[in-house]
């Protein structure tokens, strides 16, 4: 058979081997998100002077729409309660779903989705340690604002520190409002939708997912309107630095492609008998016809009649 059929036989299985290599890459990045978010800590004084500013650009431009949504939300239990739920769980849920969707499903566009992602995801741990924002809820009381997190934290696992499970606030970094990546994950989550997911309801959520989540971030007293807005942002360099990612990270990956291959190539799996020409030749022989010059006498029981000699009979069997 022509060669050209070996690469299509190897390339098959390559999605479940890529699989090892993209779980630990994928809780690599996660890892450094929440470590980033962690060290990125900066001055208290300076979170609350960011934020202040942030509130006074959005009051000029009338475009605060947190204060009224935050009331919505303080004063109505049965839109509080979600929200919060949705905050402190869906981020975390939905973009790994996602992401394993893409990887079973959508295999062709997945290596792009994923660096796009993760290049995002680094630029944004970027703007948490050169811009710590303090939230809203953490503003004092005289600026209007209520920690809704902390307000019905009795209905869920979290407590009144950001959305870590409840005794566990001390483990995040609660000024790393700027810029919200709960907005940009979820983003990058409704493009996926639109894009791949083929159906009505996929487009509707690919739409209505970010959207939402920009009310509840509001709402929620955990981001301003303009931390949404560089959510989208972030995305959006991510996206345009993701090719000249992939391009050079290619680059670096290749040596180690090349060595798994080498490795794969002389595995115990790919010694099998292989057949050419009409001669067999077994794991322990390197050319065809090997054996016949071991057992030159005609001491080889199988010999075929071409291997005994013009118009030999074929021995008895």
């Amino acid at each position: 058979m022509p060669q050209t059929e070996t690469p299509g036989i190897e390339v098959a299985p390559r999605p479940r081997l890529r699989w090892w290599t993209e779980l630990p890459l994928i809780v690599l990045v996660y890892a450094c998100y929440s470590a980033g978010r962690l060290l990125a800590r900066g001055d208290v004084t300076s979170a609350v002077d960011h934020g202040l500013t942030i509130l006074r650009v959005e009051k000029v431009l009338h475009i605060n729409a947190e204060h009224p949504l935050n009331r919505l939300f303080t004063s109505e239990a049965w839109i509080g309660v979600p929200a919060d739920f949705w905050y402190a769980s869906l981020h975390y849920m939905v973009t790994p779903v996602i992401l394993v969707w893409l990887f079973r499903s959508r295999a062709v566009h997945y290596r792009m989705a994923r660096t796009w992602l993760m290049t995002s995801t680094f630029i944004g741990l970027i703007g948490f340690t050169l811009l710590p924002t303090c939230p809203p809820r953490l503003l004092s009381p005289g600026y209007g604002f209520v920690d809704t997190m902390a307000q019905y934290s009795s209905y869920g696992w979290w407590g009144g520190e950001a959305s870590a499970p409840r005794g566990l606030g001390g483990m995040t970094n609660q000024y790393a409002a700027m810029p919200s990546l709960h907005v940009g994950w979820a983003v990058w989550c409704g493009v996926m939708l639109w894009k791949y997911g083929g159906t009505r309801t996929a487009k509707v959520a690919g739409v209505g997912y970010p959207l939402v989540t920009t009310i509840v971030v509001m709402g929620t007293a955990n981001h301003y309107f303009l931390d949404a807005v560089a959510g989208a942002a972030v995305m959006g360099a991510g996206l345009l630095l993701a090719p000249y990612v992939m391009r050079y990270g290619g680059r670096v990956m290749e040596p180690m492609r090349v060595r798994f291959a080498g490795i794969a190539a002389v595995s115990p799996g790919a010694s099998a008998s292989i057949v050419s020409g009409g001669c067999q030749t077994s794991a322990s022989e390197h050319i065809p016809r090997q054996r016949e010059s071991q057992f030159a006498g005609g001491a080889e029981p199988s010999a075929s009649p071409t291997d005994a000699g013009d118009g030999a009979a074929a021995p008895a069997r």
